[in-house]
């Protein structure tokens, strides 16, 4: 498909601006959009969500006419549940609406998450079927999906937990990164102190997580929920474990038990059969090649 037009809200963020070069890279003409930064390889316009009037949204809209509308807003790094609830929720509302009421009718794929799902025993996949998700950002993120696949034309994507580059810093592996780079310029050991790390986690190449919005774009799909995993949990310490050897930096790994934090999603494995089925989509990338390319964007930004 080339000659395609694309409009990314969000695009500029850690798993926006990977759909925007995936779509860019198979030749559709890519507008991305966020509050903030712009992006420094496709076009960009800045436009608040949160602060832009429908009308005016619509009108916007109008104007680029696109084939195809992502919205990858809703990012949970470092939110208040409030704060959570406008990003993740408010947001997708008012682009819902202004879509009702623009002129041009895009195909709208609709960035979830994993965490809108509740606790799962171990060994199983999430499923609908089981307990509601237990934080502000999994009840918003629900709230959110609900809402999109009762529109026309639109279907959800349920990500899991998505590395590569451009991973924030906050996040995980994100501080891993740092301490890990820190003590390579002060040619020491890394000493790193983390919460214990007996969670499991389904992680997937955020290459992967592109390709599978490409896909949605134009499979004969509407009205659904698709979750887009590798379909295998693995122990989140051997994540960080896989980044140390990357990194080929000596390390010395303390783990504690954090009082403040609390959370029964200790298992989280996604089902990738129907993305399978109504995508035509399978994971490419291995861990380890998530991991390197992590690495080698990470330490390139803090050389620079």
């Amino acid at each position: 498909m080339t000659g395609q037009r694309a409009i990314i809200f969000g695009g500029t963020g850690f798993v926006g601006s990977h759909i925007a070069d995936n779509l860019a890279g198979h030749g559709w003409t890519v507008l991305t959009t966020a509050r903030g930064t712009p992006s420094p390889t496709h076009p960009f316009q800045p436009l608040d969500l949160a602060t832009t009037a429908t009308a005016e949204l619509a009108a916007f809209l109008d104007g680029h006419r696109p084939d195809l509308v992502v919205n990858a807003t809703g990012s949970s790094w470092g939110l208040t549940d409030d704060q959570m609830s406008t990003r993740c929720l408010t947001l997708t509302r008012q682009l819902l609406t202004a879509l009702t009421q623009a002129h041009c009718s895009p195909r709208l794929v609709h960035m979830g998450s994993v965490l809108e799902y509740g606790p799962t025993p171990p060994g199983t996949a999430v499923s609908s079927q089981g307990p509601p998700p237990e934080t502000g950002y999994g009840r918003a993120k629900l709230a959110a999906s609900q809402a999109v696949i009762a529109a026309p034309n639109a279907v959800v994507l349920r990500l899991s937990n998505a590395v590569g580059p451009r991973l924030p810093g906050s996040s995980l592996l994100g501080k891993v990164a740092t301490t890990l780079i820190q003590a390579a310029r002060d040619r020491e050991p890394a000493r790193l102190t983390l919460s214990r790390l007996t969670a499991h986690r389904d992680y997937l190449d955020v290459r992967d997580a592109a390709e599978a919005v490409r896909a949605a774009a134009t499979a004969d799909v509407s009205g659904e929920i698709i979750d887009v995993g590798r379909g295998n949990a693995v122990p989140v310490r051997s994540l960080v474990d896989l980044l140390i050897e990357v990194a080929g930096i000596p390390a010395v790994l303390t783990e504690h038990d954090n009082r403040d934090w609390r959370s029964t999603m200790d298992w989280i494995q996604v089902d990738p059969t129907r993305a399978a089925a109504l995508l035509h989509w399978h994971p490419r990338h291995t861990l380890r090649e998530a991991i390197g390319t992590f690495w080698a964007a990470a330490n390139q930004v803090t050389a620079h």
